[in-house]
């Protein structure tokens, strides 16, 4: 299994960490560190706003110099008293996404141009397995003001990961890349995993066009706003029955929703439609909301970009999970809604017709660890408006539109403490909300079958 390489400043740390650690060394009465100058606060501010440029990663040059005569014990000392101004510069969504890459069983290593030496406390601080950053030379216990190796930013940060998969006998194609900067793009084209984080504007352009997923660990405040709202505040008007007039949704058992407390909609997953059944269900909750989707439904017409302006959070089930596990614990914690769908994608064949619903642990992971409410949803009757076997919904019913219900039922407090058993429980509460021929086993025919098969798939006997 790959490494995870993640970047620090503006990626780990919500912003750079150079401030901190530089008053950590004047305290240490390092000869000319934690110097202030006219306008730095303004330098700063835009680093921390657009990420690092050229001139950015000149000064830390620069600063390997400044460190020449430096005592190294000193200094390490330093980045130790360091090491709770850094903690508190940690991104909100960080912790989550570490654990959840923990979890899987994936080695994490900071890769960073800051000096190898002020980053290792923090590095042990988080638990993480390794370090890979720039290098002072020293001698007999003090700095030269030379760099011993490579400077560790754009390929010099590619080159220290390869050399680090070659004495590990990692594939670099199974690794993962997180990163904010434009300049760590040969890195994060090198993996066959790269995440974006609090993108610089170049690297957002960037990972629009390669498709790229985009985490935002450092937005306390959820989705980027326009004008101090959210997208999907301007557009929750919008989002109307009348936006799909092929089908009639109702909605019943709002009253169950908290009004506060931050809550996991968790709901079956029949259709493409779910999504438009859920965005309506999201237009009537007036709080923020997200959704953990699968990346397939973000490319849909009208609902991906629905999804999106909601901040919809995609899921590419090929890899790892942690950084969408991560984005929701962190929406969570901020009280906010988080739509699931449990089953993770549509059953297809003879599984779409099981009366009992199968789904995975992800849901009661979250509720357990953001202590979050967890209120059931029952989708029924979207599969009608667009069956998995079409590319694009019905649209020929609108004078006799399908029915399409969406039931909320009381919250859930699993009480197995197996993760399984208790998505059991979660799935169970599911099936109540749902017709009576939802809960008998029913003997699909072959047409039937073939209409919960993707475009394109032969017919279910020959599946």
């Amino acid at each position: 299994m790959g490494a995870v390489f993640v970047d620090l400043d503006r990626t780990l740390l919500r912003e750079g960490s150079g401030r901190v650690l530089a008053r950590a060394l004047a305290e240490a009465g390092l000869a000319g560190a934690g110097r202030r100058y006219p306008g730095d606060g303004l330098w700063w501010a835009f680093y921390n706003r657009f990420g690092e440029t050229s001139v950015s990663m000149a000064l830390a040059r620069a600063s390997v110099v400044a460190a020449r005569g430096w005592e190294v014990d000193r200094a390490r000392d330093a980045a130790k008293l360091a090491v709770p101004g850094l903690l508190e510069l940690l991104a909100p969504g960080a912790p989550a996404a570490l654990a959840g890459w923990k979890a899987e069983g994936r080695r994490v290593v900071i890769v960073t141009t800051t000096a190898e030496h002020l980053v290792a406390p923090l590095a042990e601080a988080l638990g993480v397995d390794g370090v890979l950053a720039t290098r002072y030379e020293h001698r007999d216990g003090t700095f030269t003001g030379a760099i011993d190796g490579g400077f560790t930013w754009g390929t010099g940060k590619l080159d220290a990961v390869r050399a680090y998969c070659a004495r590990e006998g990692l594939d670099l194609a199974a690794c993962t890349a997180v990163s904010d900067s434009v300049f760590d793009l040969p890195l994060l084209r090198a993996v066959g995993d790269p995440l974006v984080v609090n993108p610089d504007p170049r690297l957002a352009v960037v990972a629009t066009v390669l498709r790229w997923p985009v985490a935002r660990w450092s937005a306390a405040g959820g989705v980027p706003k326009v004008l101090g709202v959210e997208p999907f505040g301007l557009l929750r008007h919008l989002v109307v029955p009348q936006l799909f007039p092929y089908a009639r949704v109702e909605l019943a058992g709002l009253e169950h929703l908290p009004a506060r407390a931050p809550v996991l909609l968790a709901a079956n997953h029949r259709s493409y439609f779910d999504v438009a059944a859920l965005l309506l269900l999201a237009a009537r909750i007036g709080r923020p909301v997200r959704a953990l989707a699968k990346r397939e439904l973000f490319e849909l017409p009208v609902v991906g970009t629905l999804l999106r302006a909601i901040g919809g959070l995609p899921v590419d089930r090929g890899r790892s999970g942690a950084a969408a596990f991560a984005e929701a614990a962190a929406s969570l914690r901020r009280g906010e809604v988080v739509i699931v769908l449990p089953q993770g994608t549509i059953p297809r064949g003879a599984a779409f017709f099981e009366p009992t619903l199968v789904g995975r642990t992800g849901t009661v992971r979250l509720a357990r660890e953001t202590a979050a409410t967890i209120v059931p949803v029952g989708l029924w009757g979207t599969e009608l408006v667009w069956p998995r076997s079409q590319r694009l919904p019905d649209v020929t019913t609108v004078l006799h539109p399908r029915a399409v219900s969406v039931t909320l039922g009381p919250p859930v407090l699993p009480t197995s403490p197996d993760l399984t058993a208790a998505t059991a429980e979660v799935m169970a509460a599911i099936v109540a909300l749902l017709p009576e021929e939802a809960r008998v086993r029913h003997e699909a025919t072959g047409d039937e079958l073939a209409r919960t098969l993707p475009p394109g798939t032969r017919r279910a006997r020959d599946a």
